[in-house]
């Protein structure tokens, strides 16, 4: 009789696992796509990849795939897949990782993002009822063959020594009846980035000018103008120590007609620790960095100390923590500076950027910033006209900036999300 009873509960849970299986074979995979700090064209991936369910709701997905991005120090970017398996899969997970051309389109980027996804999912997908619509090619066509030889080739043996070159100009103008407002800006770059030093060198400049029309108390119209010209050239190189350490300097002369600063010639120079590795930069990044600098400034104006010429000597602490997981970002800034001759002109910064999701479809997200500043020794003595002040012409005393952002959000309903519908966007 024992026997009999052991002999039907192992045929039950066989024909359970076999239910079980079956149910999961004849689904279609659910998959949320989450772009952390990526751009990612959803109507794209959703035309494209037509197997699958597209949820909006991460818990209620079987595949949670987070999406990262990072700059190399070719121009180009980095993308990163993370497919974290759920539910039936939650013992399933990969990472998947590509680079980009420096040139490519937007059109470019799109298709080796979906390249990768679609990779990433297959494992996923085989191990449903969809496997029999999956389309693997795994021939490469001669030309195709040799092409990428050259691009591997040019990849291993660099002609440019991996040196990268950058040139722009922008321009900006709007106008009214009584308004009018242009601005031009330049930029110019050189930099080689490898794992071991970074070696950057940047100058950019800008003119702007606004003008407009005011009427005084007898009817007569005045017409009031402001210019205003910034220059920065800065010279910086970055050596690695290991996986977690790095050490630096950087040199920089800046001009600014807003701040009062005539010409500034600063060395900065410091150490850096990366609590994780920094390889680890597209998850989790959390450095803490000390800096020692030297600044000999030069202003239009005296100072509010009676000063023309000066020489400061300063330091600063430095800690950033950003984190791209499952559960959503958070970007933590903190920065510190003093002056050494006098401690108590200083300037303290923090900033959070925080976007979690609480459940499938409660999310919260808050950005702040906040400065207390006690370090503007640059301040002109005579003080901004009441024209300075309204145009923003000139820098104005403050003892603290505050910006503050946030929102909370819920969304309920259906949580598929399929169908692409651009009709009069």
């Amino acid at each position: 009789m024992r026997k009999m009873i052991i002999f039907s509960a192992l045929v039950c849970l066989a024909f359970t696992a076999i239910s079980q299986n079956n149910t999961v074979q004849s689904q279609r995979l659910k998959v949320f796509i989450d772009c952390s700090n990526a751009y990612c064209d959803m109507d794209y991936i959703r035309t494209e990849i037509n197997i699958v369910d597209f949820l909006l709701d991460r818990q209620a997905a079987d595949v949670h795939v987070l999406i990262t991005q990072q700059s190399t120090g070719g121009g180009s970017r980095q993308y990163q897949l993370i497919f974290f398996g759920q539910n039936q899969f939650r013992h399933l997970t990969d990472t998947l990782r590509c680079n980009t051309d420096p040139t490519a389109t937007q059109f470019e980027l799109r298709e080796i993002l979906i390249k990768y996804l679609k990779l990433g999912l297959t494992s996923y997908v085989v191990k449903t009822g969809s496997v029999k619509d999956l389309v693997i090619d795994m021939k490469r066509k001669g030309e195709e063959k040799k092409d990428e030889s050259k691009t591997i080739s040019a990849a291993t043996k660099d002609p440019w020594n991996y040196w990268v070159f950058r040139v722009g100009v922008n321009g900006d103008g709007d106008a009214d009846e009584v308004y009018k407002n242009a601005r031009i800006t330049g930029q110019l770059s050189a930099s080689r980035i490898t794992d071991d030093i970074k070696f950057v060198v940047e100058a950019n400049a800008g003119k702007s000018s606004n003008s407009y029309e005011i009427d005084d108390t007898s009817g007569t119209k005045i017409k009031i103008v402001n210019k205003n010209e910034d220059y920065n050239i800065n010279q910086y190189l970055i050596k690695s120590i290991n996986s977690h350490w790095s050490y630096g300097y950087e040199l920089s002369y800046s001009r600014s007609t807003f701040s009062n600063n005539q010409h500034q010639l600063q060395l900065t120079t410091g150490i850096e620790y990366d609590i994780f590795p920094y390889k680890e930069v597209n998850t989790k990044f959390f450095t803490l960095s000390y800096t020692l600098d030297v600044r000999r400034n030069s202003y239009f104006d005296t100072t509010l100390y009676d000063k023309k010429n000066e020489t400061l000597f300063g330091q600063g602490f430095n800690a950033k923590l950003r984190l791209h997981q499952k559960w959503g970002n958070i970007t933590f800034g903190a920065e510190y500076h003093n002056y050494l001759h006098n401690w108590k002109y200083l300037n303290l910064g923090l900033n959070t950027q925080v976007e979690i999701r609480i459940t499938g479809g409660l999310s919260f997200n808050i950005f702040t910033s906040a400065d207390l500043i006690r370090d503007q020794l640059f301040l002109p003595k005579q003080g901004a006209t009441p024209e300075e002040v309204l145009t923003r012409r000139r820098q104005l005393a403050t003892g603290y900036r505050f910006f503050g952002f946030f929102g909370l959000s819920y969304r309920f309903g259906s949580k598929l999300n399929n169908f692409v519908n651009p009709r009069f966007e």
